[in-house]
């Protein structure tokens, strides 16, 4: 079975996300979308809390799972047994970074593979990190969050601070 692994903060979820989380699934037969535990990003919601919000979505998503993790992402992509990382590519801005990275996974494990994957260009501008910020001054983030998410930001409002960065 080919599994891959789809990893992010996702704080929060987006329609971005869910979008490319469809397109790795009409390539590999299991995704695992894996919520990492960074508490170094200074997450607004706490892992637990976007891992439902994810789960939440996947419903009807057949051979994707979510999981939350923590540590080398390498390591843990090894222990799922899969073949593939899978990172999203919004605009070339993305790029430098994301290639670095697997550039690294690659040295520290040459058998694992990264797979680049784009969402619709609907989605190309949007970031967890600006739909934060839209929310935090009372804008509409319907076209950009299932209603699960937009519900959590409303709620998390008042949290949405320069402290947590949106």
């Amino acid at each position: 079975m080919k599994l891959g692994i789809y990893p992010g903060t996702f704080d929060p979820v987006t329609y971005g996300h869910l979008d490319v989380i469809d397109r790795a699934s009409r390539i590999f037969e299991e995704v695992v979308v894996a919520v990492a535990r960074n508490i170094e990003k200074r997450p607004l919601f706490p892992e637990d809390e976007r891992l439902a919000l994810i789960q939440e979505n996947l419903a009807g998503r057949k051979g994707v799972t979510a999981i939350v993790f923590e540590g080398l992402l390498i390591e843990f992509a090894q222990a799922q047994g899969a073949v593939a990382i899978i990172r999203g590519l919004r605009a070339l801005s993305d790029f430098e970074y994301e290639f670095q990275m697997a550039l690294m996974n690659r040295r520290l494990y040459p058998k694992m593979e990264t797979i680049f994957l784009m969402p619709h260009e609907s989605y190309s501008y949007t970031s967890s990190r600006l739909i934060k910020q839209v929310s935090k001054y009372g804008g509409d983030i319907a076209h950009f969050v299932p209603p699960n998410v937009a519900e959590a930001l409303e709620k998390a409002r008042p949290r949405i601070d320069s402290s947590t960065g949106p």
